[in-house]
C-alpha cells in the first residue's frame, strides 16, 4: 500500500522498545520530533515510550520486520564467525 507523505500521523507510545529492519522500500518512521526515511538495508532501535509512528512514503510500498520487546528488554544479537 502506498503511504501519504502529507498525512500527520497518530503517534503512540508504550512500554518496550523496537527494532526494525526495510527489507525493500522506503520506511517512514516518525520518532518525537524526527521524521526519518529509512532505506533497504537500514535498522532503527528507540525506546517505544517515545511517541511513534511507521509506515510507507509516496514513493511505494515497504516491507520490513519489526520486533517489540517487553518493558525495557533489548534484542541483543549474537554472530559466531568460523567454526560452527
Amino acid at each position: 500500500m502506498v503511504g501519504s507523505d502529507d498525512a500527520t500521523p497518530d503517534l503512540r507510545s508504550h512500554e518496550g522498545f523496537d527494532w526494525a529492519y526495510v527489507l525493500n522500500g522506503t520506511l517512514r518512521l516518525v520518532l518525537g520530533d524526527q521524521d526519518l526515511l529509512l532505506q533497504a538495508g537500514q535498522a532503527v532501535e528507540f525506546d517505544t515510550r517515545t511517541p511513534h509512528w511507521f509506515g510507507a512514503t509516496s514513493a511505494g510500498p515497504v516491507e520490513y520486520l519489526s520486533r517489540v520487546g517487553r518493558q525495557g528488554q533489548r534484542d541483543h544479537v549474537h554472530a559466531s564467525v568460523g567454526g560452527h
